[in-house]
């Protein structure tokens, strides 16, 4: 029963907790033609942690959901800038 209770305090002291699925929406003001919706999502997805990536050319926006243990906000933006799409983030992360 020792070797138990040892090792789920172990399991809850190396998992992250506060680790979440959050979902945000990008402005890409630059997107303008049918490739870069393609150039931006590909981006996104590369970043390890991310499980979605919605690209909408007409309104100029991303939705990106991603595991906030593995990557955050900055990153996702430090993507699509490097990609050559500079983005911002609209409203809050969900």
């Amino acid at each position: 029963m020792k070797k138990l209770v040892a090792l789920a305090a172990f399991a809850a002291m190396t998992s992250p907790l506060w680790a979440a699925t959050q979902t945000v929406t990008l402005s890409v003001p630059d997107m303008n033609c049918a490739a870069c919706p393609i150039t931006v999502k590909k981006a996104l997805t590369k970043i390890s942690g991310v499980s979605k990536a919605d690209v909408n050319l007409d309104r100029r926006e991303a939705k990106v959901t991603f595991d906030d243990a593995k990557t955050n906000v900055e990153t996702l933006t430090r993507a699509t800038k490097d990609a050559g799409y500079p983005s911002t983030v609209v409203g809050t992360a969900k």
